[in-house]
């Protein structure tokens, strides 16, 4: 027994040893532990490959998947059980899954499949192929396939889409008595995880919720009525995001999800929110610099086809904005000054109103810039403006006073910088309002429109100024 107790010691020990050499201090994966992975399946060690994969969680090994080649991908996959395959299928990027899916064997799939929550079920069957989705649908049980089919039929990014089916319900004419000896009984049907017990009345439609800390805590007489809280319900149509805004604002940990009649019929809980939440910053990241995620695996084609008519739109207002330098080349060839200094007047106003987009977006997305508040906003950012412009300009006009030796020509440059600053943190929060206001994205466009009027104010009012002033 003691050598038994030994042994096993040892094996939890290679173990922790080995899940310490496969992750950094900041569990990022360790690059010669990729490449072990790499060697063995190389060789076609499957014990070897085996004993490498047992050492990380799920999501670890997701991304592993990613920094392994689409070969290597494809070799890997054989040495997946079905259980293992789900939990690692859910944690993967879209990109990669997609590839990964057309390699599983239709049946190995249905199985997978069937061991996941139907939220992360349903994400998976519609990544796949129309011949091959209905190969796995084919294989699986009548009431797992009815389940994701429904899911299915809900928009994307809705709670529809985002939601479980597998919720906790009970009557409310139950006790904390009956509900913990029902849940004990049929506990294999109980989802792997919840927070709360939704108590429903005879037409299923939510009244209550009672959390799990509070079920325990409470006697075995006492009603689901008398403890049960009030919950915010979320309809199947609602926007992912304003599902991820209601669970911030109101720090909801999970919510029940109703159909048209009000009729329960799935949950949302805080790890899916978790998910949208980076999903949507993402998203709004990436817009306002004009790009898509491109993934780890994605083609030069595709990352060019996502970027390049934004830089050719870019490309369309900058002609429209140097036509400003065009109206003054005269005095622009009386004094060459003006063309060593002008780039810097448009080039800080450029930064100024990026500084003003950025807060303006995320101010929107967070739903603390409204129309109840939107004057007040616009208001503090001009007076910013106004503020960084003289500080901005103060210290340009010394710098251009110590090295041209021109009064007038730093005044003009200091003039210049005020005025263009101002109007830069003026466009930066006007461009997404009004965006925002005719129901288009802001973060998609807002910087295009930004970086053309801060560029063509900054050569007028530079330019402008010194037609008046120096010449």
């Amino acid at each position: 027994m003691a050598r038994e107790t030994d042994d096993l010691a040892d094996v939890v020990d290679a173990e922790e040893d080995l899940e310490d050499l496969a992750l950094e201090d900041d569990y990022a994966l360790n690059p010669e532990f990729v490449s072990d992975v790499a060697d063995a399946l190389d060789r076609g060690d499957a014990e070897r490959l085996r004993e490498l994969l047992s050492a990380l969680h799920p999501a670890d090994v997701a991304d592993l998947m990613g920094f392994l080649s689409a070969d290597a991908r494809e070799e890997l996959i054989p040495h997946l059980d079905p259980e293992t395959l789900a939990e690692i299928l859910s944690e993967l990027d879209s990109e990669i899954r997609e590839e990964v899916l057309e390699h599983v064997p239709s049946a190995t799939l249905a199985k997978a499949i069937g061991e996941m929550e139907s939220d992360d079920a349903a994400d998976v069957v519609d990544d796949l192929e129309d011949d091959k989705r209905a190969e796995v649908m084919a294989a699986m049980p009548e009431l797992e396939r009815a389940a994701i089919e429904t899911t299915l039929s809900y928009e994307d990014e809705t709670a529809g889409r985002l939601m479980q089916r597998e919720v906790v319900a009970a009557p409310q004419f139950w006790t904390v008595g009956q509900a913990i000896d029902h849940f004990r009984k049929d506990g294999d049907e109980l989802p792997e995880l919840f927070f709360d017990v939704y108590v429903v009345d005879p037409a299923y439609k939510p009244v209550g919720a009672v959390p799990v800390s509070m079920l325990l805590r409470s006697g075995r007489q006492t009603p689901l009525a008398q403890i049960m809280e009030p919950v915010t319900e979320i309809t199947v149509d609602l926007d992912q995001e304003e599902v991820a805004y209601i669970f911030d604002k109101y720090h909801l940990i999970s919510a029940p999800v109703v159909d048209t009649a009000g009729r329960l019929v799935g949950q949302i809980t805080v790890d899916d929110i978790v998910g949208v939440i980076q999903e949507e910053g993402e998203e709004d990241i990436l817009a306002l610099a004009g790009v898509t995620d491109a993934g780890r695996d994605a083609g030069v084609f595709d990352i060019v086809k996502s970027r390049l008519p934004w830089l050719v739109l870019n490309l369309a207002t900058e002609a429209v904005a140097v036509q400003a330098i065009n109206v003054f080349q005269n005095e622009i060839a009386k004094l060459v000054t003006l063309a060593i200094l002008m780039p810097i007047v448009a080039s800080v106003g450029g930064n100024a109103g990026t500084q003003a987009l950025a807060v303006a977006v995320r101010a929107l997305a967070n739903r603390e810039l409204t129309a109840a508040n939107s004057m007040r906003i616009v208001t503090r950012e001009m007076t910013v403006g106004l503020a960084n412009g003289a500080v901005v300009g103060l210290i340009m006009s010394t710098a251009t006073w110590f090295f041209f030796h021109d009064i007038r020509l730093s005044v003009t440059i200091a003039l210049a910088l005020v005025i263009n600053i101002f109007v830069a943190a003026l466009a930066g929060v006007l461009a997404p309002l009004t965006l925002e206001r005719f129901g288009r994205d802001p973060a998609v466009s807002s910087s295009v429109f930004v970086t053309f009027v801060t560029d063509l104010m900054g050569f007028l009012s530079f330019l402008g100024l010194a037609s008046l002033i120096l010449l």
